[in-house]
């Protein structure tokens, strides 16, 4: 063999959704619809043009021009076209706005998939598409603003121009919550609304982060008399003037370089509130919801994506005179880390199921649970596919240091990982009986591991209240654990619902590929088709 006979480029030009067997079943049971149009669009995603699009919307990332040739401020945003064709690819399959312009059942795990098929060749263009799906639902209940937005959101056009509203045939919608002093204590916001003789109000002060600068609205949080309020600010105002937000940098992130986080300030920007005055932050909390679902479909999505090259180089690269594939210990690691992935990706499909369908323990318990989780679990997963390609996974050139980069966001972005476990205990306060019974439907599984976990955190969560905090990351491991355990042996192969369990409950199984996992030539074989 020649040197050049063990070289293997990047896995590309594959269906993402025709070769992900397990995805595939799934998504024939929960929204079978949505088969044939998501699996053109697995095809188009997983085309060589698609990947070159990505390579470029990150290589040459958005520039910040402040004034123009006269000195004007203009605050514009220079993004490639690349980036711009990725946003409407997305767009043009309904992933916005489609699960709540229709009623059809399955819609929101038809979005779910074709939100983790879309993340696994590109991240960035999804920020800007999550928060103006998380917006829809707060502004739906304030019709005279919603009203003459409606069909802009529902809009499967893209048009990138900055231009006002009015002459735009859909929207995107930015957030700007964050401010230096308060991070995520957001009652201690310090920029101020005052009122205006017609309702509006003129918004002062600064946001450390303002996500996707160039977002036709944003919604911002500020202070007023009766405390923080949010408000619906756009980028221009109703006269056709650019809006009083002035970009001071974009900022240089870790993560993906196609999309521009910026901090700004506000002198006098013109908006309107959004909900009731006083109650921004519960506002905001009923947004999370979504944003933080589409966490751990972005986070899932990474983990798909480090599988597909690592296990695609493991099968095609030899040493020691056999693929690496074939390799016991390797096979140990790919196979965790197969198990993992599709464990993540049953998870994001039920959560979606309980946005559908309107199932407190999925939205509010188990949404918070799985952000901690599996947005961790990626930042772990990234680095292990980016070892196994050793020095080819590191390098700017390649797929795997991009997921590298990426992975940390989802757990910080809409709340760390101990803001996440403290909501769940405050879904747990709010509504015991609601936890309590998931814990008695987890009770149920035949497997004894499940149960054991299960009974454990009931003794948790009915035991003493001031013991409970510190330990609640160990209540939201546990209760992801049990919902992807029960998930794997309701929905997986036989084969890959034991090995799940036998290796994530007990023992030595933090650090992925320390457990032997059963049958883990038959887990691969099943993981990556074709």
């Amino acid at each position: 063999m020649s040197a050049s006979d063990n070289l293997v480029d990047e896995w590309v030009g594959h269906n993402l959704l025709a070769t992900d067997p397990a995805l595939l079943a799934a998504l024939r049971a929960a929204a079978p619809q949505a088969v044939e149009p998501l699996t053109r669009y697995g095809a188009e995603l997983g085309s060589a043009e698609t990947a070159q699009l990505a390579r470029e919307a990150n290589r040459h990332g958005p520039q910040l021009r402040q004034l123009d040739a006269r000195g004007r401020r203009i605050d514009a945003v220079d993004f490639h076209p690349a980036w711009h064709q990725l946003l409407a690819m997305y767009r043009r399959q309904g992933l916005v706005a489609d699960v709540f312009a229709t009623d059809t059942p399955g819609r929101w795990a038809a979005f779910a998939a074709g939100c983790y098929l879309h993340g696994q060749v590109e991240a960035g263009s999804l920020c800007p598409a999550t928060m103006t799906q998380a917006a829809i639902p707060v502004l739906a209940k304030q019709p005279e603003l919603f009203g003459p937005l409606r069909d802009k959101f529902f809009s499967r056009a893209h048009d990138g121009r900055d231009v006002p509203l009015a002459d735009k045939p859909s929207i995107w919608v930015g957030m700007g919550m964050t401010e230096k002093q308060g991070g995520s204590d957001l009652r201690r916001v310090a920029t101020t609304a005052v009122e205006q003789g017609d309702g509006s109000h003129l918004i002062t002060g600064h946001k450390w982060f303002f996500s996707a600068p160039t977002s036709d609205a944003h919604l911002v949080l500020a202070r007023t008399e009766a405390g923080p309020t949010c408000f619906w600010l756009p980028r221009y105002t109703p006269d056709g003037a650019r809006n009083a937000v002035h970009v001071m940098r974009l900022k240089d992130k870790l993560g993906n370089r196609s999309n521009a986080s910026s901090e700004v300030e506000f002198h006098g920007a013109w908006a309107q509130r959004l909900g009731d005055e006083g109650r921004g932050i519960p506002t905001l909390i009923e947004m999370a919801g979504y944003t933080r679902l589409n966490c751990v479909i972005g986070s899932a999505a990474l983990l798909r994506a480090g599988l597909t090259q690592a296990l695609h180089n493991a099968r095609e690269r030899h040493a020691f005179g056999r693929a690496l594939a074939e390799q016991p210990l390797m096979q140990t690691v790919l196979a965790d880390l197969a198990l993992e992935s599709e464990a993540a990706m049953r998870l994001m499909l039920r959560l979606a199921q309980g946005f559908e369908h309107g199932e407190p323990a999925w939205q509010r318990l188990m949404t918070p649970a799985a952000k901690l989780w599996v947005c961790k679990r990626a930042i772990e997963f990234s680095a292990e596919a980016m070892e196994l390609l050793g020095g080819n996974g590191y390098v700017e050139d390649g797929v795997l240091a991009r997921l590298y980069r990426e992975a940390p966001v989802n757990s910080i972005w809409e709340g760390s990982g101990n803001v996440m476990a403290l909501d769940v205990l405050r879904a747990v306060a709010r509504e015991p009986d609601v936890a309590l019974a998931l814990l008695d439907g987890f009770a149920t599984s035949p497997d004894a591991p499940v149960q054991a976990e299960a009974a454990a955190l009931k003794r948790l969560l009915t035991g003493d209240p001031a013991a409970l905090e510190a330990q609640a990351r160990r209540v939201a491991q546990g209760l992801v654990l049990c919902a992807q355990a029960v998930l794997m042996r309701q929905q997986s192969a036989t084969a890959a619902a034991d090995a799940f369990i036998a290796t994530r409950f007990g023992g030595d199984g933090r650090l992925l590929g320390t457990q032997a996992v059963p049958q883990a030539a038959q887990i691969l074989a099943a993981a990556l088709a074709g």
